[in-house]
């Protein structure tokens, strides 16, 4: 056995602790990127262990193995395709019953598996005493309690799974009622012939529950089995009174819950524990909400005025690095080439470390100490009316600091078509850098009122805009169905190697695209063709927009970063005060240009890398005629209400 390379899986409900055993076992070791062709995240890692090269795979969050979500495809697909020596199955011990679920349609998949029931130190806070060794002989599979916070039971895990390896996959047979079973055995008698990878008895479960992509295989190569299995459901439906998809989950519950009594023993604790009384709180009705404003509040504060800190430090320490560099390598063409790339890459990192790390590093300490589950409970409601659930909350309230990390955190939603127009409504946030134009605009010359209905007329049409792209794009809503964790103290290890990896992936996509774009700008204010661009886009500026022409070359610099059409325009006309140059409405009207025309480069990168280029250079084009149709009927309404009498 020694110099093997194996492969391992782990799988299971999403906050169960996968992460945390993953950065166990793989440290710095590992990789984060897209499963291909989709834009789920997929994190593999190696470690050595015992003579043995071990890859790691660590599959998506899930609750069943259906085909309602991409993720349950995925890790569906790839334990049977990749066929993994074995599969980790991790669970959460303090809540055994729920978790069975999705071991028990595992264990149909036939493959060699081991239970892994982790947080086994918060059984006693819960008033839980588990048999394990009953639940192994009951499941025929390994069962292992493990702290993964602690490290504990890890390796253990590890040799008994490679005793696996070795052997065949015995679990013992869980067999549900009767006429369910009956029904199973007659599909599995009529499937021996059929050609397809998946265990028969799984198929036959599967036909059932009314599986899409198994019946989407059967009618194309045996249309007797699939009319058999449609017969079946038809009396299962007759006998139970429900949809037989509906029966066959219910079943399964009745098993787990079963399987739960027979090793389980639950006592009452004394007193509420404070992480009870926390869940009491942070879930209510009322009180929850103004719980969840004021951490999403904290963490907005903290992340602007950090992110506003240590840009503003960088900015400093680099302020004469532009000066250096002409006195170094002299003026000409390559030399501003070559500035426009570096200053381009100065400005992704102003914005990576300030604003993107100390993101990270809220998300996923409130993801592992248990909190994000209850803030997307809290807003499922309202998330709706936009077409989306409660998670969608996360990534929207993340976009007034940053639409960057706002973006990358849309992965957090279920379906292609969620994190769509998640992602849609994310970018139309209005980022602290948008914050600094209106404060610097609208704020300064106008007042405050003016600049709040800016925002208000933003996210009016934010709530417009989700209700028109939910009816439009194809499939419907799904219901917010996740696990509520226990709360637990987060493992800062985890965290901090969460970030790092995040963060790195970030700058490798988006370092390429910004550098490209500062180089093409530069090189085309060196060979004076933005005169010409302004007079090009005279027409919608000018005439359309009623802006001074120079807000052609303006909307182009914002490219890079939105607040640089601040720092332009300054640069141009020589002087900060703005109201020399603009008058009220063309401040008004270059606002709330700015706020909807396209995103910054880094923005973009993030959109490329969660939707690839179709999507994200739709809805770049579509901001940019959004902006500008509604930046011209506004002047317009202004006109009519003759704007400069107020």
């Amino acid at each position: 056995m020694s110099d093997q390379k194996i492969n391992i899986a782990l799988a299971g409900y999403a906050n169960v602790g996968k992460s945390v055993i993953f950065n166990h076992l793989t440290g710095l070791h590992q990789h984060i990127g897209n499963w291909p062709g989709k834009t789920i995240e997929k994190a593999e890692g190696t470690l050595h262990y015992k003579g043995h090269t071990i890859d790691v795979l660590d599959l998506p969050g899930i609750y069943s193995l259906s085909t309602y979500s991409l993720e349950e495809l995925i890790t569906r697909e790839y334990i049977i395709s990749a066929k993994p020596d074995f599969i980790v199955n991790v669970i959460d011990a303090t809540n055994l019953e729920r978790n069975l679920i999705l071991t028990l349609q595992l264990l149909e998949l036939d493959k060699p598996m081991i239970l892994v029931l982790n947080m086994v130190n918060l059984l006693k806070r819960s008033g839980i005493i588990i048999d394990f060794k009953k639940l192994e002989l009951i499941l025929g599979i390994p069962v292992i309690p493990v702290i993964a916070i602690q490290g504990k039971g890890l390796t253990e895990s590890l040799d008994r799974g490679i005793n696996l390896i070795s052997q065949e996959p015995n679990p013992n047979a869980l067999p549900y009622g009767k006429e369910v079973e009956d029904r199973i055995k007659q599909l599995c008698q009529i499937l021996q012939n059929t050609d397809l990878p998946y265990p028969k008895r799984f198929i036959a479960i599967k036909l059932l529950e009314k599986d899409a992509v198994i019946e989407k295989h059967l009618a194309q190569s045996n249309r007797e089995v699939l009319e058999k299995a449609q017969q079946l459901n038809l009396e299962l439906e007759k006998i139970h009174g429900h949809n037989s998809s509906i029966v066959i989950a219910d079943e399964r519950c009745h098993l787990a819950s079963q399987i739960a009594k027979q090793v389980m023993t639950v006592t009452k604790p004394e007193k509420i524990s404070a992480h009870e009384a926390l869940d009491i709180l942070t879930g209510h009705k009322i009180w929850g909400y103004p719980v969840m404003i004021a951490i999403l509040g904290l963490i907005f504060f903290t992340v602007f005025k950090s992110g506003n800190y240590i840009s503003s430090a960088i900015q400093q320490s680099l302020s004469g690095f532009q000066s250096y560099f002409y006195s170094v390598f002299g003026n000409s063409v390559l030399t501003a080439l070559a500035w426009g790339g570096i200053a381009s890459l100065i400005a992704l990192i102003e914005i990576a470390l300030p604003y993107i790390l100390p993101f990270y590093l809220f998300l996923f300490f409130l993801e592992d100490f248990g909190y994000l589950a209850r803030a997307a409970y809290l807003m499922d409601h309202l998330m709706h009316k936009l077409g989306i659930h409660g998670k969608a909350c996360i990534p929207l309230i993340l976009g007034f600091g940053c639409n960057v990390p706002a973006c990358l955190s849309c992965r957090i939603m279920e379906t292609q078509r969620e994190r769509f127009i998640t992602g849609l409504l994310t970018v139309f946030i209005p980022c602290s850098a948008v914050t600094v134009i209106v404060a610097g605009l609208v704020g300064k010359y106008l007042g405050i009122g003016w600049a709040l209905g800016l925002y208000f007329l933003v996210f009016l049409i934010i709530f417009i805009l989700g209700k028109v792209v939910s009816i439009i794009t194809p499939g419907e809503p799904t219901e917010l169905i996740m696990e509520m964790p226990s709360y637990k103290f987060p493992h800062i290890k985890t965290i901090a190697l969460q970030t790092w990896f995040q963060l790195k992936e970030f700058i490798y996509i988006a370092a390429p695209i910004v550098i490209i774009s500062g180089i093409i700008i530069e090189g085309a204010y060196w060979a004076k063709l933005l005169t010409p661009v302004n007079d090009f886009l005279a027409p919608i500026t000018v005439q359309w927009l009623g802006l001074p022409a120079i807000t052609g070359t303006l909307l182009i610099f914002g490219i890079l970063r939105k607040e640089l059409i601040l720092v332009m325009l300054a640069s141009i006309l020589g002087t900060a005060d703005f109201s020399k140059a603009l008058s009220q409405t063309q401040m008004l009207i270059l606002a709330l240009v700015s706020m909807l025309y396209i995103p910054c480069a880094a923005t973009i990168a993030a959109l490329y890398k969660e939707f690839g280029w179709q999507k994200a250079l739709l809805i770049t084009v579509f901001k940019i005629a959004l902006a500008i149709v509604a930046g011209g009927l506004v002047l317009r309404l202004l006109n009519v209400l003759n704007f400069h009498s107020f």
